[in-house]
This record gives C-alpha cells, structure tokens and sequence, in this order.
C-alpha cells in the first residue's frame, strides 16, 4: 500500500499576491455591496484563502454618496457613538450621516462585517472609500470587482 501524505499549504506574508480592485457605488445597495467588498478584504474569493493571515486583495470604494439603502432605512437607520462618559451618547440618521459624511455609511458597513480583533484592522486598512469618481491610486493598475 503506497503511503502518499498531503501536505496543507497556509498562506503567509510571503506568499500572498494582492490586488487591486475597484468599485462603483452608485445605485448599489448596502448592505449587497458592503458584503461582497468585506469578502474581496478578507480573502475568501481567492483558492488559498486562510483564516489567519491577511491575504484579501485592496479596495477602491467610488461614488459613495450615491449608494442606496433598502426601504425605509434611509429615514429610519441610527448610527449610534458612546463616549463613555455620561450623555456622551450621539445619534445620527443615516439621511444625515450621508448629507455630512457620505464616505462613512460605506466605511461602517464594511467594518462591522470584518473580523473584531487586529487582523480585521489590518483588513480594514485595505479599504479606500472616495465620494467622487476619481482616485489617487492608479498607480496600482486596480480592475473592476462585479457586483452582482
């Protein structure tokens, strides 16, 4: 009987080949679109996906202000801040949130679909989130991530 042993590959810093993807926000929903962004981020449309190493691929977020939200969340949806201290508490819709900072329905969205411990504030740093159509990273030759 032939004794073949599997060796399993992990990925690690000196393996991992990142890329660069962009995105177009606009007329895309939420919630569809921070999901798919969070899993280029984390790593799991790639075959050598690993759990514990940061092998997801970079981000490009354009058009952010121009996302949709589902139904009646625009009016209805609170992003709530506590400072700790005593009627530190804030509250802001998210019709609000879009007029004053549109980047950052984007921006909490994917973040609460990452990892909460520090590699998911390695993944996070991968993310760039813009409100126009143009970005400072051409450099990096990003391609376009279809959405569905």
């Amino acid at each position: 009987m032939d004794s073949i042993s599997y060796k399993t590959v992990y990925a690690n810093k000196g393996t991992i080949n990142k890329q660069w993807y962009v995105v177009d926000a606009s007329e895309k929903v939420l919630g569809r679109l921070a999901s798919q962004i969070a899993a280029a981020l984390i790593g799991k449309n790639k075959t050598d996906y690993t759990p514990h190493s940061d092998n997801g691929d970079c981000v490009i977020v354009l058009n952010a202000g121009k996302v949709k939200l589902s139904g009646s969340k625009l009016a209805d949806k609170e992003y709530i801040t506590y400072s700790g201290y005593p009627g530190g508490q804030k509250r802001i819709s998210a019709s609000d949130l879009v007029n004053k900072k549109p980047i950052a329905l984007i921006e909490e969205a994917v973040k609460g679909m990452l990892p909460k411990n520090k590699l998911g504030a390695e993944m996070y740093r991968n993310l760039h989130v813009y409100d126009s159509d143009q970005h400072p990273h051409q450099a990096q030759q990003p391609k376009e991530l279809k959405i569905k």
